[in-house]
């Protein structure tokens, strides 16, 4: 018999219950380990796709649709993270986010029933690939601000520690994923998100509460349209100068490339210049004042790109020269290769959320730096490996570089988070997220070019030589080894053997012996041949690496105090307080500092 008045027994869906805040974290880490898969799932099953669509992606104008395999779905969800997390502070964190699971259910689903082959096939993909990258950006903007508004401040460190670690360790397992699924059918790649999307989307909308204030105001289309149309022509600009052009190796003299830097630089700059004039901006860049906020962001955004760098540069070490080398099919590599980086992956997971836990005593500084500190050792190490390496050194060098990759994460994710006033964290955690991708995508364009470069010095050369030695005749030799080196470069990070296809249509393969042509084209000259001139490149590549993340250390350590910003209508006012932060005042409503 109940008696009028008697409360409800809640339960922990309630956004009054204290298991409430657990549900929110389980359902956002759900949201963003499937779009961080989906993010790389691709990148190790782009030989499988392209078989099954009947294109051969190293051909004569097909290059452009292997690059925006690559980098549609992360050029879109760094231009719109900023924007949607805006979105969700205006009108709805939960909304928004909810309605990313939606879209990114949908698009999977289509994706996998792709009905056409060949160029209309790659188009298909591609378009459905940015619809994705949408529902992934709806999820990534807001998922970090929903943790935030549900945990307090003393507890952030672990929840956003476990939400980061499935964010970058979803990274690595597509990696994984990918080269299983690839083996199977290439539309199981796409067919894994379907099932989890639509659990994620009844789960999302059945128990997630808005627990923030809807801050509504108009929409900042000026400054909306300046960040989105500055960054995606500065982000596609560097993804066409790694082509070819005009009898260079790469695209940086093309004044389309050109005109996409420079005017995508200019419409930042206008960005910048809007939010500073308009009543209701997307982003409010006085934040960048605070130096836990700037920062970690800067930390965050080297991190991204020397992490992206090195996952590139590991996938085709392994794909194109190494797997071969011990005897692994090229159609297999993707597989092995996943397998193969599983250490780094399980470094990350062990480091990611005790970091977490404990920076919320300890403070970040430490452990981000001290992460760093270790990623950057790991990238001297990997460089003074030699190509052809023995396996337990490889493993030892990633998995320490995914523990230092742990111990950053976390802990700058909820400073940065800690630091801004509860109004404005989907537009922060929307920028966090914007560095975040940005640094993949420029990874790309950053990491080939100095690859390309490091090969144009050696690879012509070498692979004149090596054919050579092989009866090939010298001006098909030569033909050959002057062609553009990021041909050899996309073949190594596809695991294709590019020789039959280049000496095919010049009749050698028929002229010369059997057993030269079994060598041409079988599974280790090539990898041979390039393994050299790969090696000098790599030195370049990590030399560069180890430096950004030499600088993110410091960035990092330069942070300044703990801080954390407090919301309550009493808090101290910035100018009445006398506390700082890395020597600037700290904004209205801080607590007191503590040096960590």
């Amino acid at each position: 018999m109940h008696l009028a008045g008697t409360r409800r027994l809640s339960t922990k869906f309630d956004r009054d219950h204290p298991r409430y805040k657990w549900v929110a974290l389980s359902n956002t880490t759900l949201g963003v380990l499937m779009a961080t898969i989906n993010a790389s799932i691709v990148i190790i099953s782009l030989p499988a796709i392209f078989r099954g669509i009947g294109l051969d992606p190293l051909a004569p104008g097909n290059v452009s649709y292997l690059l925006w395999m690559l980098m549609g779905f992360l050029l879109v969800s760094a231009v719109l993270v900023v924007s949607l997390g805006r979105l969700g502070d205006m009108y709805g964190r939960v909304k928004v986010y909810n309605l990313g699971f939606v879209v990114f259910s949908v698009s999977s689903l289509i994706l996998s029933v792709d009905p056409l082959h060949g160029a209309a096939g790659a188009l298909w993909l591609i378009l459905w690939r940015v619809v994705q990258a949408v529902g992934a950006s709806m999820l990534f903007a807001n998922s970090t601000a929903i943790l935030t508004d549900a945990f307090p401040s003393n507890q952030r460190g672990t929840a956003l520690g476990i939400n980061q670690v499935a964010a970058i360790a979803g990274s690595f397992l597509g990696l994984l994923l990918g080269g299983v699924l690839a083996q199977w059918d290439w539309r199981a790649v796409f067919w894994v998100s379907v099932p989890i999307g639509i659990l994620g989307t009844i789960w999302s909308y059945a128990s997630l509460h808005e627990l923030s204030e809807r801050r509504r105001g108009r929409l900042d289309i000026p400054g909306n349209l300046t960040f989105a149309l500055g960054l995606g022509a500065l982000l596609a600009a560097i993804t066409y100068g790694i082509q070819p052009y005009g009898g260079h190796s790469m695209g940086w003299t093309n004044p389309w490339v050109l005109t996409g830097m420079i005017g995508g630089t200019v419409l930042l700059v206008a960005f910048c210049v809007v939010e500073t004039k308009v009543p209701d901006p997307m982003f409010h860049l006085a934040l960048f004042r605070n130096r836990a906020f700037s920062a970690g962001n800067l930390a965050g955004l080297l991190a991204s790109i020397g992490r992206g760098g090195l996952q590139f540069m590991l996938i085709i070490w392994l794909q194109g020269i190494w797997l071969p080398l011990h005897g692994y099919d090229y159609a297999s590599t993707p597989l092995w290769a996943g397998i193969y980086l599983i250490p780094m992956m399980l470094g990350f997971l062990v480091a990611g959320p005790l970091s977490g836990y404990l920076s919320d005593r300890w403070g970040a500084r430490a452990f981000a730096t001290g992460g760093l500190s270790l990623v950057a050792l790991t990238f001297v190490g990997l460089m003074l490996l030699p190509t052809d390496f023995t396996y337990w050194q490889f493993a030892v060098l990633i998995a320490l570089n995914g523990i230092g990759s742990g111990l950053f994460s976390a802990p700058n994710t909820t400073a940065i988070m800690n630091s801004v006033p509860a109004s404005q964290r989907g537009a922060a955690s929307g920028m966090r997220g914007t560095f975040f991708n940005s640094g993949t995508s420029l990874s790309i364009g950053i990491f080939f070019s100095l690859m390309i470069a490091g090969l144009a010095a050696r690879l012509p050369i070498t692979l004149t030589a090596g054919l050579e030695k092989q009866g090939v005749s010298h001006q098909v030799a030569e033909q050959v080894g002057s062609l553009p080196p990021v041909g050899s470069l996309f073949a190594a990070f596809l695991g294709f053997n590019p020789l039959k296809n280049l000496l095919g249509p010049t009749g050698e393969l028929q002229r010369l012996p059997h057993h030269n042509v079994a060598t041409l084209t079988g599974h280790e000259f090539f990898p041979r041949l390039i393994s050299g001139p790969f090696h000098h490149g790599l030195v370049v590549v990590f030399t560069a690496a180890a430096a950004m993340t030499v600088v993110a250390a410091l960035a990092s350590l330069m942070r300044g105090s703990r801080y954390v910003h407090d919301d309550s209508p009493d808090a101290t006012d910035a100018e009445d307080s006398e506390d700082s932060v890395g020597g600037i005042p700290a904004p209205a409503g801080s607590q007191p500092a503590t040096m960590s």
